[in-house]
């Protein structure tokens, strides 16, 4: 299908392009790399007034790893971080989203930042955010404000992420201690929105003992979800088959999965706990790598 009729501007600064959504209004939209709204937009779901294209202000697309945070602008494409490989020492998690991603050219516009403003339970970046506690900087005229990736998610495509502002930067930890992280999701083809996919990421003493957990699931509730229980499940604990038993049980019982074309509830569940341990076990090898 075609979209509707739209007006266009590709402001050169961060302050033409707020300035712009303050005088739009609600009618605006913001265009990052395009691959979750151009779609919607031809099958007429979102029908804005004006697109805001912010691919032309510089300094939104740095990936930087400055001693213990790794530094992500918004509009870093997908491709930017797969190809890093200093990216990729501490954060492995982030090729193996990559690759399940669509295809290389979507990688190649699609931008970290769009993904996760679309707000959508079935995108990657969300669930590798929950498992990476990441932060994310969201600016507006009056300046910028941090807000936790806990906090940024909260209903149905609805972020934190208010009228005239735009989300400029992605902040991640690097935890000190053995580190490891991984994800992957069950798809029916490629491009196809996920069964289910799970990212964790696990920080280890020196003893091997768990200090830190992190497990986001992917379209298994109406929002991004922090499998709380699972990650309890393992911290103070050697990372054990036991542990990993019950980490695993706990995400399939805390997921909330709608049965679909993909799959029954209850089948989704068992993906969830399934994927769930190979995660685990695969951050496991990788922290003590």
């Amino acid at each position: 299908m075609i979209p509707a009729s739209f007006d266009y501007s590709a402001p050169n600064t961060l302050e033409e392009a707020l300035k712009l959504l303050q005088e739009i209004g609600d009618e605006a939209k913001i265009l990052a790399g395009g691959h979750s709204l151009i779609p919607m937009m031809k099958l007429r779901f979102a029908e804005p007034e004006h697109l805001v294209d912010l691919n032309n202000i510089p300094g939104l697309s740095e990936v930087s790893m400055n001693g213990d945070t790794l530094t992500i602008g918004a509009m870093a494409r997908e491709v930017d971080v797969e190809d890093s490989e200093e990216v990729a020492k501490v954060f492995p998690i982030f090729k193996d989203a990559a690759k399940l991603i669509a295809d290389p050219q979507v990688r190649n516009f699609g931008t970290l930042g769009g993904n996760l403003a679309h707000g959508d339970a079935a995108n990657d970046q969300p669930a590798v955010m929950l498992a990476l506690n990441a932060d994310l900087e969201i600016t507006g005229l009056d300046g910028a404000r941090t807000v936790g990736i806990d906090e940024f998610f909260y209903g149905f495509y609805m972020t934190a992420i208010q009228e005239g502002e735009i989300l400029t930067k992605i902040t991640i930890p690097v935890p000190s201690g053995k580190v490891g992280n991984a994800y992957h999701k069950l798809e029916r083809k490629v491009g196809d929105y996920a069964t289910a996919g799970v990212a964790v990421q696990l920080v280890l003493d020196a003893d091997g003992t768990c200090i830190s957990a992190g497990i986001g699931l992917t379209n298994v509730n109406a929002t991004p979800l922090r499998a709380e229980r699972s990650e309890q499940a393992l911290v103070g604990t050697k990372v054990d088959d036991a542990a990993i038993e019950a980490a695993a049980q706990a995400a399939s019982e805390d997921c909330n999965p709608s049965s679909d074309l993909r799959g029954s509830e209850d089948y989704k569940r068992r993906v969830v706990k399934t994927i769930t341990k190979r995660m685990i076990a695969k951050a496991l090898e990788r922290a003590n790598a």
